[in-house]
This record gives structure tokens, C-alpha cells and sequence, in this order.
């Protein structure tokens, strides 16, 4: 952690749809300030990546997409509240947090 309270080199990963849209490999990392949460992580990658917005998240909202899912360490946070603290290998960057497009269809 920095004397700022920011934690360089959150990992995270992204499905390819938003790796094209925004030029960028599977795997990004994004600076975060301290607590790490869901939202923090998502407004640092918003913020890095601008034409994500709105893809993630609803613009107004700031909702999860219904095809979108977030995982971290093995688990299912896409129905945690946004300001859920990521647990600490995430945020020491030795875990990703995952940005998954869900599949639908029959």
C-alpha cells in the first residue's frame, strides 16, 4: 500500500467483448483506493478504460448488467452490495477479480 492509501496493481480480469471494445489484453490491472470493494475496483477500471462505461454497470444506477457476473477467489460477488471489501488477495493483487459475461440461451 502507498502512503496515499491506494493499492497499486489491482488485478482484474475481462471477457473478451470488453477487451476488444477497449484494446486491451485478458488481464489489466487498476490502482484502488483503500477499502478495495466492488465499486471501487469498477469505478478505477471505468475510470482507466472510459468506454466501458455503461457496459458493466448502468450509467445512472451504477447497477450490475444482468449478463454480467463478478467473481473473486473462487466466489460468485455479483449479487454482493457494491461496497463489499474484496478479500485481501485481491486487493494485494495475488488474486484477480473476474468480469464475466454470463451466457444465455437454450
Amino acid at each position: 500500500m502507498t502512503c496515499a492509501g491506494i493499492r497499486p496493481g489491482i488485478r482484474v480480469v475481462l471477457p473478451a467483448h470488453l477487451r476488444n471494445l477497449a484494446g486491451v489484453p485478458r488481464e489489466v490491472t487498476v490502482d484502488v483506493a483503500d477499502p478495495v470493494t466492488i465499486e471501487r475496483v469498477l469505478d478505477a477500471l471505468e475510470d482507466a478504460y472510459p468506454m466501458l462505461r455503461g457496459t458493466i454497470r448502468d450509467h445512472g444506477t451504477k447497477k450490475r448488467r444482468a449478463f454480467v457476473r463478478f467473481f473473486a477467489c473462487n466466489e460468485d460477488r455479483s449479487h454482493d452490495p457494491p461496497d463489499t471489501t474484496l478479500p485481501d488477495v485481491v486487493a494485494r493483487g495475488e488474486e484477480p477479480f473476474l468480469v464475466v459475461g454470463a451466457m444465455a440461451g437454450g
